[in-house]
């Protein structure tokens, strides 16, 4: 069995993976078995019992499961699948599905391609396969993975306010193809059902825009903050002085108003899937 080789991008991501091999290991002198032994037991290689207690491998889930079994840790072991999980994923993904899940409310404008938070896993994965210059494997699983974590936010409980407003072109463009394209846009008729959802289209044919400088995403936080996303071609920030947000506010309000109406909106897709 292979595990997924460490290709970490920040400190705060190895400290964690090195800590969870440190506790590996004490775990396992604890109950007196060799490298050899463990691996056997669990069902993995000696090599990489040593690589993932030294922090130069990313234990999968499973690997955490029967380490917890035969060391009989009583989910000690297990419970630090989360914390493997998140360090997986790259430090801006993390950050924004932080700010994500302390939200009340979330509004994004997306103009080249479908929201993060609204792909499919398929879609997801035809974007980042298609980045230039290329993505390992790797890398690709990576990002991909924390791109769905994200998608986490539609099931939080109480269920938070989500609108969406999505150029016209973005529901045509058969990014991955024209069966991705199809299961996408059946994917967005589905999470439009959503008593907290709303998705808009802005109609290409518009001839006022309040969107042309860009995509962005607003979040009001639970503390009464509101903070924006930005993100570009080879940088993404977080906007919280009052003044920008402001501005990013008063545009995402026009848009809206200038967008079909969910219920229009819904008609659009359904007419853009039956034209796929």
């Amino acid at each position: 069995m292979n595990e997924e080789d460490l290709g970490l991008e920040d400190d705060d991501s190895r400290a964690v993976i090195a800590a969870v091999g440190r506790q590996l290991k004490l775990w396992r002198e604890s109950a007196n078995l060799k490298p050899a032994e463990f691996g056997t037991a669990i069902g993995y290689g000696e090599n990489l019992v040593y690589k993932v207690e030294a922090g130069k491998r990313i234990p999968r889930p499973e690997y955490l499961d029967r380490a917890d079994e035969i060391l009989g840790a009583n989910g000690k072991i297990a419970a630090m699948k989360q914390d493997v999980t998140e360090a997986r994923y790259p430090k801006k993904v993390r950050d924004l599905a932080r700010l994500e899940a302390n939200a009340v409310e979330l509004g994004a404008y997306g103009n080249h391609n479908i929201h993060g938070l609204l792909q499919t896993e398929e879609y997801t994965r035809a974007l980042y396969a298609m980045r230039r210059p290329s993505y390992t494997e790797d890398q690709i699983e990576r990002l991909v993975a924390g791109r769905l974590a994200r998608q986490h936010i539609f099931a939080g409980t109480p269920p938070i306010m989500l609108t969406f407003v999505q150029e016209a072109v973005t529901l045509r463009r058969p990014l991955g193809g024209r069966m991705v394209l199809r299961r996408q846009l059946e994917h967005l008729l589905e999470i439009g059902q959503l008593r907290n959802v709303e998705i808009q289209v802005m109609p290409t044919e518009s001839e006022d825009h309040a969107g042309m400088g860009g995509e962005l995403q607003l979040l009001k936080l639970k503390d009464g903050a509101t903070v924006g996303h930005w993100e570009g071609q080879l940088s993404n920030r977080l906007i919280s002085d009052p003044r920008e947000i402001q501005i990013l506010e008063l545009r995402y309000g026009i848009l809206r108003a200038q967008a079909l109406t969910p219920r229009e909106s819904m008609a659009f897709i359904e007419k853009a899937l039956g034209e796929t």
